[in-house]
């Protein structure tokens, strides 16, 4: 193979890189049986309903409707420093004790840190990644899980009292964090035709409110069920049941918004999609590629593992478009518990992450694993059985030689424009992996929102086939999900299409015929409500609104619905723009103590290496009428259904055991449910790419054949991404600031390439306006404010929610319609106006 600039090792034979299958750390816990149903469609989803829809006034929309639909357009105080050149350390230490400790008090703030992700605790309600199979720390929580249990923790209460002191039309001028900060909802709130303002009301009203729009329905399929990915497993299931009952699979979620994507990509490759790794695979692997994720703020516990890694020899090779601190250096705040580690850690630079980085240019990720495989063919010529795992592709896989002449037919000039990234850069990377069999790809929204999403998965799936790369210690494949049981609530049946073996399964044990039609994800349930042929949206917690692609048509969709009811714990913008009527519905978060009629309850979650581990509330719920997820699920099902279902819901409500009885029996994996969710630190699901079984239809691992499509740009427009800052969790924004970039007070904030900045004459803190383009439609963002940045030439970046006004609708992933949040075409105009430091 020829020699990069940084690695001149000599590669081993295949039969010298054979791995140890026993991870130092450890032997893999046992994975069960059939593995449980993970609901991706195998052939992905049609190319249906690609018609253009009309383009909302973006700019009109804010004058037009005194309830903002996009977050009020004040500058908040913008200051800059440099970008951050160590994640965590003392300042995260810091940041999370001052989260806890302002908005749930020290004592509260303190009870709640010390039980989040224990054994004996509740689940971090922000992202999945796992938590550790034996020892767990005092402090098992980052900075953006201690935020996310602050702002559970709040005791601030936004009850009928706030409501009544402040119109729809004012809360809808608040900005995002003060919404947030408005504290915790405490009763159930109705918004009538005409009023004003959100008032109390009754359960048992709210109940019939929602039964009575919900029946009087010409068809179930009028109806919308969105999920988001906090709400666990027990009430999840009581959900699609509830759905399934009154006869549609109308249940998008978050999840056709994140990593559909990988899901369509996985499930034809592996027979899975889901993830093949465990926690302690990340610690053992030799080779760790992460692609379009920035772990540092979205998944900050991450980068323990990480560190790991690095000192048992690991290399890390970073694919981002954006220099991310947390892929650069990491200071692990636990350190600072040990006596020995305390000082180095303080006074040191932190552990090296990645060894190399590649910094690739929006929806390039594809090209740049063509261009490896590519080093990688070439040098398995030179010298056979030395790279390709030739023995693994006879006995596992199939259209292997198809795949290889598409790479060797890829040319290298197509390869080095799409991606940004030189031949010898990649060359560099490829010899990095050539040798080594350990190896793992890490990747998130950075790839599952692009146009090419499922494509450049794909090829992540092939280099994994190329190297044997899969379903040994230390090897596979690791979508990293964002939120805390996105995985379950998939694998818990919320899915608008369901597998024929699922719904079989239902029908046995409840004795109805569930529908059999697919139902709508989140883009088309959003098109549909625009058309009016969906007259009722019920949320099971989310921001629909502020989450979804295209604010103000989004914003119209919702306007055009006869009722939207949103079961949630804290105010949000998407409680603002709704339906004729609208009700809130309060319940409790995860750390809240749940006790019911049989005592005090528990629920479970599944993370994103697929362990299900149990989630027990900690805290006494604040003063007022919050019920339950499972509660408020079985009293809309019991008042809406009636004697039409045969569920007894009320007991389900008494004892939460009950649920887990009928999971065991209708879902593959969870047997024997209720004992082992008690075992301490749960249980593995079956995993079948974990152990070389892949359940495709022709029962091999599959190498994909992709399209690299170019896409050309006009000379003067852009690619622009959605990105969060260091302060948020997903839409929940609990401050302005981002300071591992360096941004301090502000969020409407475009960062743009220093030479692209001048050839558009906008100085750096300009206030700018962001147009997107698509299919002659444009949609427009104002006064946001240009920042010079570490970024591609021809790329930029916005913070969502904000920038989502920017995202078409139409403008989705082929076969996951997924939006493409990152891979919107703009135009960048300067104003006149600079905002000053």
């Amino acid at each position: 193979m020829e020699k990069s600039p940084n690695n001149e090792k000599k590669l081993a034979s295949q039969s010298e890189q054979a791995v140890d299958r026993q991870p130092k750390s450890g032997a893999r816990p046992a994975q069960g049986g059939d593995s449980a149903q993970d609901h991706y469609n195998p052939q992905g989803k049609p190319n249906a309903d690609r018609q253009i829809v009309p383009a909302p006034d973006t700019v009109g929309a804010k004058h037009t409707f005194p309830i903002l639909a996009q977050p009020p357009e004040i500058l908040t105080g913008l200051r800059v420093d440099q970008p951050s050149e160590i994640a965590a350390g003392v300042p995260a230490v810091l940041k999370s004790g001052a989260f806890a400790w302002r908005e749930g008090g020290i004592g509260r703030g303190t009870h709640a840190l010390l039980k989040l992700n224990q054994k004996d605790g509740f689940d971090c309600s922000s992202c999945a990644w796992p938590d550790p199979d034996g020892h767990r720390s005092v402090a098992e929580f980052c900075e953006n899980g201690a935020k996310a249990t602050a702002s559970d923790a709040d005791t601030r209460r936004a009850d009928p009292e706030f409501f009544a002191k402040h119109s729809v039309v004012e809360l809808s001028h608040m900005t995002d964090r003060d919404l947030n900060n408005a504290g915790r909802l405490t009763h159930p709130l109705v918004l009538r035709s005409g009023d004003s303002h959100y008032r109390s009301i009754t359960w048992e009203d709210a109940f019939r409110l929602v039964a009575d729009e919900l029946n009087a329905l010409q068809s179930p399929d009028e109806a919308v069920f969105y999920t988001s990915g906090k709400v666990p497993n027990e009430p999840a299931y009581l959900y699609q049941l509830f759905v399934r009952q009154f006869g549609t699979n109308n249940l998008p979620d978050c999840s056709n918004m994140c990593h559909e994507s990988s899901g369509s990509a996985l499930s034809p490759t592996l027979g899975l999609g889901k993830g093949s790794v465990t926690l302690n695979d990340i610690h053992e692997a030799d080779v760790i590629i992460i692609m379009g994720q920035n772990p540092g703020t979205n998944h900050p516990r991450m980068l323990t593992a990480l560190q790991i890694a690095k000192r048992k020899g690991a290399k890390i090779i970073a694919v981002n478009p954006l220099h991310e601190t947390g892929l650069t250096r990491f200071k692990n705040p636990q350190d600072f518990m040990n006596p020995i580690k305390a000082v180095g850690t303080l006074l040191g630079h932190g552990t090296p992450i990645a060894d190399l980085f590649l910094q690739v240019k929006i929806n390039g990720d594809m090209a740049v694993l063509r261009g490896i495989m590519k080093h990688l063919l070439a040098a398995e010529e030179k010298a056979p059985g030395t790279v390709v795992d030739q023995a693994f592709i006879q006995q596992y896989t199939a259209h292997y030689d198809e795949f290889v002449a598409v790479i060797r037919n890829t040319a290298w000039e197509d390869i080095e424009q799409m991606s940004g990234i030189s031949r010898a850069q990649l060359l560099e990377a490829a010899n990095l992996i050539a040798p080594k069999q350990k190896i793992i790809t890490c990747w998130a929204m950075g790839l599952t929102q692009q146009k090419n999403g499922v494509m450049s998965i794909q090829e992540i799936v092939n280099m994994h086939l190329l190297k044997g790369a899969i379903g040994i210690p230390g090897a596979g494949v690791c979508p990293v999900r964002g939120h805390s049981n996105v995985q379950g609530d998939r694998t818990m049946g919320i899915w608008e299409k369901p597998k024929k073996e699922f719904l079989d399964a239902l029908a046995n044990e409840y004795a109805f015929e569930p529908p059999r039609d697919h139902g709508l994800d989140t883009v088309d349930s959003i098109k549909a409500m625009h058309k009016g042929k969906i007259k009722v949206f019920v949320s099971m917690g989310g921001n629909l609104l502020s989450a979804g692609p295209d604010t103000e048509f989004t914003a119209e969709s919702m306007r055009k619905l006869r009722l939207t009811a949103f079961v949630s714990t804290k105010l949000n913008r998407g409680h603002l723009t709704t339906g004729s009527t609208s009700l809130i519905l309060p319940c409790l978060a995860h750390l809240d103590i749940d006790r019911q009629t049989s005592g005090q309850q528990f629920t479970s979650c599944e993370n994103s290496m697929g362990v299900v581990g149990q989630s027990k509330g900690a805290l006494e719920p604040l003063e007022g009428e919050m019920r339950s997820e499972v509660a408020i699920i079985c009293g809309m099902a019991k008042a809406t259904l009636g004697k039409r279902s045969t569920v007894d819901w009320d007991s389900y409500t008494a004892n939460y055991d009950r649920i887990r009885d009928d999971i065991s029996r209708v879902i593959p994996g969870f047997e024997d449910f209720n004992t082992k969710i008690r075992q301490p630190g749960g249980f593995y699901l079956p995993n079948g790419p974990r152990e070389r079984t892949f359940k495709t239809e022709n029962g091999k691992a599959n190498f994909s054949i992709t399209d690299m499509v170019m896409h050309h740009l006009e000379p003067d427009q852009l690619v622009l991404m959605t990105i969060r800052s260091h302060d948020q969790f997903n839409t929940t924004v609990y401050d302005y600031n981002d300071r591992y970039r360096g941004i301090h007070g502000e969020r409407r904030i475009v960062f743009m390439n220093p030479q692209d900045m001048v050839g558009r004459s906008i100085g750096e803190r300009q206030l700018v306006n962001i147009t997107s383009h698509y299919e002659g439609q444009t949609r427009t963002m104002e006064r946001v404010i240009a920042i010079p940045y570490n970024i591609p030439k021809g790329n930029t970046a916005a913070y969502f929610p904000e920038a989502n006004v920017l995202v078409p609708v139409a403008s989705v992933a082929d076969r996951s319609n997924t939006p493409t949040s990152k891979f919107v075409i703009v135009t960048i105009e300067p104003v006149a106006e600079t905002v000053m430091a």
